[in-house]
């Protein structure tokens, strides 16, 4: 019992304590900002500009206790405007471009400072700016493009989490299309960027909830970065192509945020896995789809049923023209399949082998093709896929015939380059298959069984010649000796003789 009550007693302690200083800071910075005979002025007087004071009212500045002076320099705490606007205190009165940020830094630069006003905000901002494309040098060669005033203003700035605050994530987009939707202002630094983002920004999934108010989805700083925004050309971007992957899954990889729209959260992981993923991550090709070529980067939005062999046809064209006069794009259609994806998946599509092909029980075919007389489809799928093995193996009895043939010693190069050409023939059979004719099919098959054939005879031809010289040799090197042998008894005779 008198454990709690010492409990109790303690806790009302440091409730007390943790209150007084709460009420000395209010005090502190009540008495600060009623000291502030600037604001006083130019909030009162009708002769002033008195908007600026109006709103530094509602500013995140005047709610720490940060009068006038604390910017534009000066001793606020004076009623006498000379005493006040003394130079000699520090007065720099309205700050110019090539100034204003220097004040910000002071103190966003400055981690004690920083601390006093009970902000735990980064302080390398300033840092981060340095190195980012806003802060070159803008056209008057003086200025950066953009600073702190661009995107936060002047005397109205919020807090980031306060839907006030310009660069609240709901009001993000509307905040850098002021810039980026100027197509007389970016041209002066980037004429070949677009300045239809916003617009397209809207149309997206991301855009659309970002409208209704939605802070948790995409907007500009999402992928862009906010103070250390770099080109997309830059590879330290989260936006060059190779960083997409990684940047989208920041988001689509939380279980817990993909579970509040109810979207799955392995799409980055199956693409890891993908032959897109191992081109883009392995290979190091940074033409190789990542998300935002499916998808859209600003207007990102998943292809529907019908546009998904239009995204997958901007790589595959050939495959994607074929399909589209197949018997498979109106049953498709019919039946609200989506086209691609079907057969070879979304986000983890593998290395298309010809297994795919056929009525096994690995084969895309026989998820819709039955073995019942009707099914003209799976006969096909069948027939093709016979047709596949037998010209590989064709190609793999003439492929050994003139590697025995060129082992002996014998120039059967013409026919191994003829040979070559099955390699080629094969890739475009897969490709037709997309066309689901059996005829088309089979004239491009024919064409390789014809080289078989011919290159097959080639090595039979040349191993035969090797062994009809081998035995020639022999009969020839017997002949020869059996001469030489005669010769030479004859020679003894005619010796003797003598």
């Amino acid at each position: 019992m008198y454990k709690y009550i010492i409990y109790l007693f303690l806790s009302l302690i440091i409730l007390n304590t943790s209150f007084a200083k709460t009420i000395n800071k209010i005090n502190s910075r009540v008495i600060q900002q009623k000291a502030d005979e600037c604001l006083t002025c130019h909030f009162d007087n009708e002769s002033n500009n008195n908007e600026p004071a109006h709103l530094f009212k509602q500013d995140i500045h005047f709610s720490k206790g940060i009068a006038c002076a604390g910017c534009h320099g000066g001793d606020s705490s004076k009623d006498d405007m000379d005493e006040a606007m003394d130079k000699n205190k520090g007065y720099i009165g309205i700050l110019s471009k090539e100034e204003r940020y220097q004040v910000c830094v002071k103190c966003h630069s400055d981690p004690n400072k920083m601390k006093s006003f009970g902000s735990n905000i980064p302080t390398d901002q300033f840092e981060k700016l340095k190195g980012s494309i806003h802060f070159i040098k803008s056209v008057n060669a003086v200025t950066p493009i953009a600073d702190c005033v661009t995107c936060h203003s002047v005397h109205n700035i919020a807090s980031v989490k306060d839907p006030r605050s310009k660069v609240y994530p709901a009001n993000v987009p509307s905040l850098c299309k002021s810039c980026h939707s100027n197509p007389t202002f970016m041209k002066q630094y980037n004429p070949s960027l677009p300045v239809d983002q916003y617009e397209k920004y809207r149309t997206s999934v991301h855009g659309k909830q970002n409208l209704k108010g939605d802070a948790k989805v995409a907007e500009c700083v999402s992928c862009h970065g906010n103070h250390d925004i770099l080109s997309v050309k830059n590879s330290k971007s989260p936006v060059y192509p190779s960083n997409v992957p990684q940047l989208c899954s920041t988001c689509h990889s939380d279980k817990n945020l993909m579970d509040k729209y109810k979207l799955p959260h392995d799409q980055y992981e199956n693409y890891k896995g993908s032959i897109h993923g191992e081109a883009l991550f392995v290979k190091q090709d940074i033409s190789a789809p990542a998300c935002n070529d499916c998808h859209g980067n600003h207007g990102a939005t998943p292809p529907g049923v019908e546009s998904i062999s239009n995204v997958c046809g901007t790589c595959h064209a050939f495959n994607a023209e074929l399909f589209a006069k197949s018997p498979h794009k109106k049953a498709f259609d019919k039946l609200k399949y989506p086209e691609c994806i079907t057969c070879h998946s979304n986000h983890k599509i593998v290395h298309a082998t010809d297994e795919l092909l056929g009525v096994a029980k690995n084969s895309k075919c026989v998820q819709c093709h039955k073995n019942e007389p009707n099914d003209k489809g799976f006969m096909i799928a069948a027939e093709m896929k016979s047709l596949f093995d037998s010209l590989e193996s064709a190609d793999k009895i003439s492929l050994d015939l003139l590697k025995s043939a060129s082992q002996k010693g014998m120039d059967v190069s013409e026919a191994d380059y003829s040979l070559k050409q099955i390699k080629q023939i094969l890739i475009q059979a897969r490709t037709i298959t997309h066309l689901s004719d059996i005829k088309e099919f089979k004239d491009k098959m024919d064409e390789g069984f014809i080289i078989t054939n011919k290159t097959k005879q080639a090595g039979l031809d040349a191993i035969d010649e090797f062994y009809f010289r081998r035995y020639g040799l022999g009969i020839a090197t017997i002949i020869i000796t059996f001469l030489v042998v005669l010769l030479y008894i004859k020679t003894k005779r005619i010796d003797k003789k003598k």
